[in-house]
């Protein structure tokens, strides 16, 4: 059936008043474009709405059957507007997406509160998982973006750089590696290898990034204990379990901690993080004002 609300807007009106001259003031028509319009609407229905005599204009019973039916889809098509339209202003919303951990425990929040700041009737949406598990969300459409290391040339993923995180030594305060620290100098990757290591589990980006850099040096590393988190990494080296190597995210969580970093030269090791969408994706209003925020702070 090919109801017009122009149509179900008239018979409301007529229901209203009781009377085409006065639905006609209402809907700003003439009495014979009214009167085609309900006429057509009846049409399609199968039969009369309304009763019109020379005296007094009701609905008949089918009418009166159609009234909350007719006020229930009236309503309904201006509800949405109404949402759509909060939507594109951000009076109302939802934004989510994932970020791998060590960017979510450290610089997310001050974009999030920045976006909050500006539309705080969006309801926001973290998915902190590990950097595969966020370019998994992606391509599943669970979530617009993710906020994560570059995962490669990839034929169905778009990806937009934030930054290049360089990788630090880390290691409790009370290790002969502190020393370097005190000095001021950069520890060599054969140094860091005499030590009890701790790092990621494969296959972890980060410990495969690690391991083909330093194969190719022909460096390998006395690996003690292995986990899938890099907060369980800094932990068991503040417990003094032995040392690690972790993305520059993790710095402000270390001091924390009573932990020592720095820098490591031959080689350096850096890897770039930003913005993981599928190609040709057409985002929300929300995520593209939080992008904004993203990129341009």
């Amino acid at each position: 059936m090919n109801i017009t609300l122009k149509q179900i807007r008239a018979f409301l009106s007529i229901a209203q008043v009781n009377s085409f001259a006065e639905a006609c003031e209402l809907l700003h028509i003439s009495q014979p474009a009214l009167s085609i319009t309900i006429k057509n609407l009846e049409a399609i229905i199968g039969g009369k709405l309304i009763a019109r005599s020379t005296r007094a204009v009701s609905l008949t019973p089918e009418g009166e059957l159609f009234l909350p039916v007719a006020k229930r889809l009236l309503s309904d098509f201006d509800n949405a507007f109404i949402e759509l339209h909060e939507s594109f202003s951000l009076k109302r919303g939802n934004l989510s997406f994932a970020v791998m951990p060590s960017f979510a425990s450290t610089l997310l929040p001050k974009y999030l509160v920045n976006f909050n700041n500006q539309y705080p009737a969006v309801k926001v949406k973290v998915h902190d998982v590990i950097a595969e598990d966020a370019v998994d969300m992606v391509r599943s459409g669970k979530v617009e973006f993710a906020i994560s290391f570059d995962p490669g040339s990839s034929d169905d993923l778009n990806f937009d750089t934030l930054f290049t995180d360089k990788f630090i030594a880390v290691f409790p305060k009370s290790h002969p590696l502190n020393n370097l620290v005190k000095e001021d100098k950069k520890p060599q990757w054969q140094q860091l290898s005499q030590y009890p290591f701790i790092t990621l589990q494969r296959p972890s980006s980060i410990r495969l990034l690690l391991d083909e850099t330093l194969a190719k040096q022909g460096i390998f590393l006395d690996i003690a204990f292995e986990t899938n988190q890099l907060a369980t990494v800094v932990q068991m080296v503040a417990n003094n379990l032995g040392i690690s190597v972790i993305p520059s995210l993790y710095k402000q969580q270390l001091s924390k901690l009573n932990l020592s970093y720095c820098e490591i030269d031959e080689p350096a090791i850096s890897r770039r993080v930003g913005i993981i969408c599928k190609r040709r994706h057409s985002f929300s209003q929300a995520t593209t004002e939080f992008l904004k925020i993203l990129q341009h702070s």
